[in-house]
C-alpha cells in the first residue's frame, strides 16, 4: 500500500511539473515570436512602465535596431509616476523621453464621457507619433495583450486607427504569463500605472479638486498600510470608497478613525470600504456540448462591449467566410471548420470547437479583428 502511494505521488507530481513545462515553454515560444516581430526594427514604444510596456521595452532593447521608450504624463497619474517611470526605464536600459501634458485642460475630456479613454489615448499616441517621425521611425508599438481584448478599453480603437502595432496580441500572449515572466526573470515594473481618473463615475465631471483628493488619499492610504494595491474611488463628488486586495491590515478601530480624521481633512464627507476583494479575475468561458456534431464542445462568452458589425465583418474577411446582417446586428464566420458568431450587444458563440485551447487558438484569431462600438 505504502509502495502504491509512493507511486501514485511521484505520478502526481510528475504530471504536475509537466504541465507547468508545457506553459512555461508555450510562454518562451510566445516571447520568441515577440523578439522576431520586433528583431532589427527601429521603434518608438508606449511606455507606462506597467508590466506590459516592461516587458516589450526589455524584450526591443534585446533585438531592435533602435529603440526608443515614450512616457505621456497627462496630469492624472499618480504622485510618484513620472520618476517611478524614468527609474524604471533606466533599469532596462532604454532611452527614454518624458511628455508631460494637463488633460484637464481639454474639455471633451474633462466632461468625463464614455470615449474618455479614447480622447486621452488619442491625443497620447499622436504626441508619441511625432517623436517617432522627428527620429525617423515609423514603427510605433504598445503593450496590449490578449486579455485586453476581452475587457471594455475604448481607447483600442486608436490603435487599429493610428496603426499602433501591438506584438503581444501578435504573439497571443496573456495578461497572467507576462506577469509571470517579469517575476521568473526578477524584472521591476509598476504594480499601479492607472489614470486616477477611472475612480470617478463616467459622466461625472473631472476637477483638479477631485483628482487632488483621490490623489492625497491613495498616497496616504499607500503609506500606513505598505501596499500600492488600492484604490480609493469618489462616489456622488464627497464619498470615499476604498478598495483593498486584503482588508485585513485596515480592520482596527484606531486604524479606522485615523483613516476617517485624514481623509474628511481633506474635504470627503464619508468614508466607507468594500468589503469584497478587489481582485482582478479573469473571466470563465462557458462551455457545452454541441448538438450538431458528436465530441464537439461549443462556447459562449459576453464581452463588455458592443461590436461594430459593419467594421469587424471587413475585418473578419480576412481569416475566412464572413455573413453579415448589419440590420439583425449578427457576424456569422466561418473558419478552419468551425463556426463562429458575434452579435451587436457583444456575445460570441461558436461551435464544433474540439477543446479549451481549440477555443484559446481561436480567439487569438478573432480577438484583435472585433471593432468595438464606442
Amino acid at each position: 500500500m505504502l509502495v502504491l502511494s509512493l507511486i501514485m505521488f511521484y505520478i502526481t507530481n510528475f504530471i504536475t511539473l509537466s504541465r507547468l513545462y508545457l506553459i512555461e515553454m508555450n510562454t518562451e515560444e510566445k516571447i520568441k515570436k515577440v523578439k522576431d516581430i520586433l528583431r532589427d526594427k527601429r521603434i518608438v514604444i508606449a511606455f507606462s512602465g506597467g508590466a506590459d510596456s516592461v516587458l516589450l521595452g526589455r524584450v526591443a532593447v534585446e533585438v531592435s535596431e533602435k529603440v526608443i521608450a515614450v512616457t505621456f504624463n497627462n496630469g492624472l497619474m499618480p504622485s510618484s509616476f513620472s520618476n517611478e517611470v524614468s527609474e524604471i526605464a533606466k533599469t532596462i536600459g532604454i532611452k527614454h523621453v518624458l511628455i508631460n501634458k494637463d488633460l484637464l485642460k481639454n474639455k471633451n475630456f474633462s466632461e468625463n464621457g464614455t470615449n474618455r479613454c479614447f480622447i486621452c489615448r488619442n491625443l497620447m499616441y499622436s504626441k508619441i507619433r511625432k517623436i517617432a517621425d522627428e527620429n525617423n521611425i515609423s514603427i510605433m508599438i504598445d503593450g496590449t495583450n490578449i486579455d485586453d481584448l476581452m475587457e471594455n478599453r475604448p481607447g483600442i480603437m486608436v490603435n487599429y486607427e493610428m496603426g499602433i502595432l501591438s506584438p503581444f496580441v501578435e504573439a497571443g500572449l496573456e495578461k497572467g504569463e507576462i506577469i509571470e515572466y517579469l517575476k521568473k526573470n526578477d524584472i521591476k515594473y509598476i504594480k499601479s500605472t492607472t489614470c486616477l481618473s477611472t475612480r470617478i463615475g463616467v459622466n461625472t465631471k473631472i476637477t483638479k479638486r477631485k483628482i487632488n483628493m483621490i490623489r492625497y488619499g491613495e498616497n496616504f492610504l499607500k503609506s500606513i498600510l505598505k501596499t500600492d494595491e488600492l484604490r480609493v474611488r469618489l462616489i456622488l463628488d464627497d464619498i470615499a470608497l476604498i478598495e483593498l486586495v486584503n482588508i485585513e491590515p485596515i480592520l482596527s478601530k484606531s486604524k479606522l478613525n485615523h483613516i476617517c480624521d485624514e481623509l474628511k481633512a481633506v474635504k470627503f464627507r464619508k468614508v466607507a470600504l468594500n468589503l469584497e476583494p478587489q481582485v482582478k479575475e479573469k473571466k470563465e468561458l462557458i462551455y457545452k456540448p454541441c448538438k450538431d456534431e458528436a465530441n464537439k464542445l461549443m462556447f459562449e462568452n459576453d464581452l463588455p462591449y458592443k461590436i461594430d458589425i459593419k467594421k469587424t465583418c471587413a475585418e473578419l474577411k480576412n481569416i475566412g467566410e464572413v455573413k453579415c446582417s448589419h440590420e439583425m446586428g449578427v457576424v456569422m464566420l466561418d473558419i478552419d471548420g468551425r463556426n463562429l458568431t458575434l452579435f451587436e450587444k457583444g456575445k460570441i458563440v461558436a461551435r464544433k470547437i474540439n477543446d479549451k485551447e481549440d477555443v484559446h487558438n481561436l480567439l487569438i484569431k478573432v480577438l484583435p479583428l472585433i471593432r468595438p462600438k464606442i
